[in-house]
């Protein structure tokens, strides 16, 4: 089990050093057999009240701090993008190119099961966190693509929102993910649903 503090800092995002490593690390290659997903802009992220969005290099890989969920889910096939802020705003997209398109809906059910049971999983495994979760609906772009809420309350302080989307286009799948300190109630979930529908249009 992981430490506490270690599971906040992956619930609201990405380190320093994980921001750092983005932005350092090589951009990925094309997927073989095809041609390369584009990823998400810094600007197409939910404007952000006070600070520009930065974004990192298209990445090979698994992101550095994992997704809270579906962090483990995730292939090492995986291409991801780190977002950040200047203030306390991060995101990141991870995008999978399957074998097949069957394999791809696979994939897209497992993420969205695991967002699923989210919230009691983190109770099950962290009796000192309250985590609550909301589905925010399907949105009607390419295969589809669904989004979710999280918010965790631990019992030291922290407060975290997080909001996740999968969609999917054909054999390739991307999960979206925008965290910031506060609740559910301050995330900007209609912005989040205009920043997934941009992500999954621009897949191919």
């Amino acid at each position: 089990m992981r430490n506490r503090g270690a599971l906040a800092a992956t619930t609201v995002g990405l380190c320093v050093a994980a921001t750092a490593a983005a932005v350092a690390a090589p951009a990925a290659a094309a997927p073989a057999g095809g041609g390369e997903p584009r990823f998400l802009s810094a600007r197409e992220l939910p404007p952000h009240p006070t600070s520009a969005w930065h974004a990192g290099r298209v990445t090979a890989g698994q992101p550095e701090a994992l997704p809270v969920c579906v962090g483990e889910a995730l292939p090492s096939t995986s291409v991801h993008r780190t977002f950040w802020t200047d203030l306390d705003t991060n995101a990141v997209q991870v995008t999978v190119v399957e074998r097949s398109t069957q394999r791809a809906k696979e994939f897209a059910g497992l993420l969205r099961k695991k967002l699923d049971g989210c919230a009691a999983r983190l109770e099950r495994e962290h009796p000192d966190v309250d985590a609550k979760q909301k589905y925010y609906g399907k949105l009607d772009v390419e295969e589809g693509a669904h989004v979710y809420g999280l918010h965790t309350k631990w019992n030291w302080g922290a407060s975290d929102a997080n909001l996740f989307a999968v969609g999917r286009d054909g054999r390739t799948v991307t999960l979206v993910r925008w965290g910031q300190l506060g609740k559910l109630s301050d995330a900007p979930v209609s912005g989040f649903k205009a920043t997934t529908r941009t992500a999954v249009n621009k897949l191919y």
